[in-house]
C-alpha cells in the first residue's frame, strides 16, 4: 500500500465497514515516541520542508517536525510568526 520508506508503511490496518456497507482498510493510529527536540520561534516566511532540509537536509523530512509537535495539519505550525516549534535533533 504504501513504499517502504513511507513513515505507513509498517503500520497495521484494520478492515472496516463503511455506512453504506462497503469495505475498506483503514491505518491503525501510529504511537508516536518523541525524539529529543529543541525549541525554536517559526519567522515570518518559514516552511516546514525548508527547515527539514536545513536540520535533516533532506526536505521531504518535515514531517519529523510535524510529529514532534504532534501535528495533524502541519501546515499549521509556521502559520504564526513567533509561535514556538519544537525542532527535533537530527
Amino acid at each position: 500500500m504504501f513504499l517502504k520508506t513511507s513513515r505507513y508503511a509498517r503500520v497495521a490496518t484494520d478492515a472496516v465497514t463503511l455506512p453504506d456497507g462497503r469495505q475498506t482498510e483503514a491505518l491503525r493510529l501510529r504511537r508516536l515516541q518523541l525524539p529529543p527536540s529543541t525549541t525554536i520561534l517559526v519567522s515570518q516566511g518559514d516552511r516546514l520542508d525548508v527547515l527539514a532540509d536545513r536540520q535533516f537536509s533532506d526536505g521531504t523530512k518535515f514531517w519529523h517536525i510535524a510529529d514532534a509537535n504532534t501535528a495533524l495539519d502541519a501546515r499549521t505550525l509556521v502559520e504564526r510568526v513567533l509561535a514556538p516549534l519544537k525542532m527535533p535533533e537530527a
